[in-house]
């Protein structure tokens, strides 16, 4: 069995919050108790919108370097792809002009996608990405892979993230339709955990670290827009023999790093 652990959306900040809730804090929050509690896992993938700012990429790495497993770092719409790749090593397999890699275990692959669109909030996959992608999938032949991306390439049926999903994501999913063995996704972007099946291909996504959107029922707006009052977590993924689990966890309490 092989487990991973996931974050999304810290919106790390140097100095400063972000929605009224500290950053630095929740992120300390959870390497503690990742730390404690998980230290035997692989390593920790995060998907995307690591830092709102250039300026906060240093503070963030020194953060970072407290965990006890190794970290994986996506781009998100928040993030700058350059700041991160000055902060963060990458694997050997890196793209040269995207954050965009896999990692291979013996038993299957974790493949780490870009979907940032410069001046965008939404998502895009362009050509050179579905290139890449499609070559390393046909490589890895049988061997499954499983994917962690910002941008979800679907409607979930949340107000106002659907509309910033990834472009054109229909024909990402058509895409990798093709290959039999993508077997699940990890979406960060929307702040909310879900979960469903699309074309017959399983998907998660996952609560923020740093805050979290309202649940879609009673719907709200931009305008209208208040972080729910809910706890921050991350998710603890085991792999085995094709199988996979995914457990949500709370790792402080709402109020931690709350600012009122």
């Amino acid at each position: 069995m092989t487990k991973i652990l996931w974050l999304s959306d810290l919106h790390y900040r140097d100095l400063g919050d972000v929605q009224g809730h500290n950053p630095r804090i929740r992120l300390e929050a959870a390497i503690a108790h990742i730390n404690e509690h998980h230290n035997d896992a692989a390593f920790v993938v995060i998907t995307g919108d690591m830092a709102d700012n250039e300026q906060s990429y240093s503070a963030l790495a020194k953060q970072l370097d407290t965990f006890s497993i190794p970290v994986l770092p996506l781009t998100g719409n928040h993030d700058s792809r350059d700041a991160l790749r000055k902060s963060r090593p990458l694997p050997n397999n890196c793209m040269d002009d995207f954050v965009q890699y896999f990692v291979e275990l013996p038993s299957f692959a974790v493949i780490c996608l870009d979907t940032k669109k410069e001046g965008s909030d939404c998502g895009e996959f362009c050509a050179a990405r579905r290139a890449w992608l499609c070559e390393t999938l046909a490589d890895l032949g049988d061997k499954p892979a499983y994917l962690f991306m910002h941008h979800p390439p679907m409607t979930l049926g949340l107000p106002m993230q659907d509309l910033l999903m990834m472009q054109s994501g229909d024909q990402f999913l058509d895409m990798i339709g093709w290959y039999k063995n993508v077997k699940h996704l990890f979406l960060g972007h929307v702040h909310r955990p879900t979960a469903g099946t699309i074309g017959g291909l399983p998907y998660a996504t996952i609560g923020a670290v740093s805050y979290q959107a309202p649940a879609p029922n009673p719907r709200w707006d931009w305008d209208s827009f208040s972080p729910a009052k809910e706890a921050p977590q991350y998710g603890v993924i085991d792999i085995w023999n094709g199988h996979v689990t995914l457990q949500y966890t709370q790792f402080c309490n709402y109020e931690t790093g709350v600012h009122s």
